[in-house]
């Protein structure tokens, strides 16, 4: 389909004789790029890096994603490349402090920058990511699952709802929804969909986003604006409007020039444009901007429900076990199932979740029946599972291969807890399959599996020593408990 006239016109006024080029670009192939995860890839994919990002990687071809088990165990996710730029934004602002920040991520669906700050912003700080659509907010949450780190709370609210988290966020990311021109590449129906009275509406409601969250941003602390759309309005005159209702300042972000991005500024506040006939990703926009300094009066809402039920000690001791360092966690039941979290999110969680509507938190551990945790799939794929090697004892070769590899010092370990938690007598030993590729994908497909693979009781099942859920051997048949709503399809 042809590009949309009015939008040709847009870029001629935009860039000139150099539109000619990013037209031809958006007639060519989108590039395929990948992000590993570090707290479960023991070493780096092959390929050709993003230059902006530690994380990221072109491929060469596009495989088949679904059909690989690393896929679904949160070993990368696809992701593409030119909004792989928040990582050098967040590592530039924010800095490699270890201190436990709240992160939020208003539009956060379907998960790629959501995952990024996960990595980024350490396990002990709490990342909320919100999403108004309801169905986007539960594939968001099956994302942040499969990521697996455990510091991350899925929202499905309107951005006025966070109004009340006054001074309560240090980096807030507004991803907004835009008129998509960055897509038309990638997206043949973004042509059709786009419309200058669109572009209009969508700058339009960029503002009431940027309004309704403000407030929850700290003095001194940091917003994202980001879009995927090339046209002034959406990008820079929303900047300058930012200038103009709020008390905010620019920062100093550091670009290679070999990059190929577009450096600007619109009100003395730092812009950052993607082209694809410039470099090897998407159209994208970004600005940053700093809450000025201030007295903060750090604000939570008086909660509305009582969703987490902290465990007694003694309901501890059947799922403690099953992570490796239960001692920097804190247990809580919502309903009939146990969660887990990090101690110094705990209290930052339970108020998210007396206030807003939480789509998924923490690590959904399981149902306890007397003195036996059910294990759910979300905790197979938590990245601290408690896994034992031949000799006994927690198996700490994860975090072995990461260091071999060099990535230790790109992964935030937790600190000492500030509240001893309960460490159990005993961890809790299963046995682990490890699957070929054909029977990893039976498995995925939630087709039956050979039972002679497995030991009685339940099993972990691994493919290349990555944990992709659970499956329990009664006698002679198998129940995979893989989720048949996660189930992939024949292809």
């Amino acid at each position: 389909m042809m590009l949309p006239k009015p939008f040709q016109d847009s870029c001629e006024r935009l860039l000139g004789a150099e539109s000619t080029r990013l037209f031809e670009a958006l007639e060519t192939a989108s590039p395929t790029s990948i992000r590993f995860n570090p707290y479960k890839l023991s070493e780096q994919p092959e390929g050709r890096r993003v230059p902006w990002s530690r994380y990221g990687y072109y491929l060469d071809e596009r495989p088949q994603f679904t059909l690989d088990p690393l896929f679904h165990g949160g070993a990368y996710y696809v992701q593409e490349p030119s909004s792989m730029f928040v990582e050098h934004v967040f590592r530039s602002v924010m800095g490699d402090d270890s201190a436990p920040l709240r992160v939020l991520d208003l539009c956060a669906a379907p998960g790629g920058k959501t995952t990024l700050l996960a990595t980024l912003a350490g396990l002990e700080s709490t990342v909320v990511a919100n999403e108004v659509i309801r169905p986007r907010s539960l594939a968001l949450a099956d994302n942040v699952r499969r990521w697996g780190l455990g510091n991350v709370v899925v929202t499905n609210n309107d951005p006025d709802h966070f109004a009340g988290f006054r001074d309560w966020f240090d980096f807030v990311l507004v991803d907004a929804p835009c008129s998509g021109e960055g897509m038309f590449r990638k997206d043949p129906a973004a042509r059709a969909e786009w419309s200058e009275s669109g572009v209009a509406l969508c700058a339009a409601r960029q503002r009431r986003i940027l309004q309704s969250v403000w407030p929850s941003l700290r003095p001194g602390g940091m917003l994202v604006y980001s879009t995927c759309t090339f046209n002034t309005a959406e990008n820079e005159d929303n900047v300058r409007w930012m200038t103009d209702e709020f008390d905010c300042e620019g920062v100093d972000i550091p670009v290679d020039g070999g990059w190929g991005i577009v450096c600007g500024e619109a009100a003395g506040i730092p812009t950052f444009r993607f082209y694809p006939h410039r470099l090897d990703g998407e159209g994208f926009f970004a600005a940053v901007l700093r809450k000025a300094d201030g007295r903060a009066h750090e604000q939570t809402p008086r909660p509305r429900k009582a969703t987490l039920a902290a465990l007694s000690r003694k309901a501890v001791a059947p799922v403690a076990g099953w992570v490796a360092q239960p001692d920097y966690m804190r247990f809580a039941s919502v309903g009939d199932q146990v969660y887990g979290y990090y101690t110094t999110a705990y209290d930052s969680v339970a108020a998210l979740a007396g206030s807003l509507n939480v789509v998924a938190s923490g690590i959904r551990m399981g149902q306890v029946f007397g003195t036996t945790l059910r294990p759910e799939h979300p905790l197979a794929l938590f990245h601290d599972l408690a896994r034992h090697s031949e000799a006994g004892g927690p198996n700490d070769s994860l975090r072995k291969a990461l260091s071999d590899a060099g990535l230790s010092p790109d992964v935030t370990p937790v600190s000492q807890p500030r509240h001893k938690g309960v460490v159990p007598d005993r961890f809790v030993t299963m046995p682990e399959v490890e699957l070929q590729l054909s029977d990893a994908q039976d498995y995925l497909r939630k087709k039956e599996v050979d039972a002679a693979l497995f030991d009685e009781g339940v099993n972990l099942v691994c493919y290349a020593g990555l944990p992709i859920g659970w499956a329990k051997r009664i006698g002679a048949r198998v129940n995979n408990m893989y989720p048949k709503e996660l189930r992939i399809l024949n292809l």
